[in-house]
């Protein structure tokens, strides 16, 4: 099994999740990919100024409230990003299975994207 797969997103940075939907929770490219993301900003940006947010989670909305209260009271400090928001990165991936040579492929809707592979 070979797979390329990358996002934009500055500071965050989807793919490990999409990497571990796959190859730990079984799930398909399309699947991994359009699955509920969030996002710490408890360390310095990468970029100037560095800003930092102590405790600040954001989450996608379809994580549901009930998981966001969990978090809260774990203490993080929730913040909503609305469903499938563009501010959760886009991931693009290639899954080649490299027995059959069948590519299976997912596109993030998040913001314009698509995967393309011969």
């Amino acid at each position: 099994m070979v797979m390329p797969f990358g996002s934009p997103g500055g500071d965050v940075q989807a793919q490990a999740r999409v990497f571990l939907n796959m190859f730990v929770f079984s799930m398909d490219p399309p699947s991994a990919v359009e699955a509920p993301r969030f996002a710490s900003y408890s360390f310095p940006s990468s970029f100037e100024p560095h800003a930092y947010s102590p405790g600040r989670l954001c989450v996608e909305s379809s994580i549901g409230a009930e998981a966001g209260a969990a978090l809260s009271r774990l203490g993080h400090k929730v913040e909503w990003w609305e469903e499938r928001s563009r501010k959760a990165g886009s991931v693009c991936a290639i899954r080649a299975d490299t027995k059959s040579g069948v590519l299976h492929a997912a596109a993030d809707g998040r913001r314009m994207a698509y995967a393309l592979g011969w």
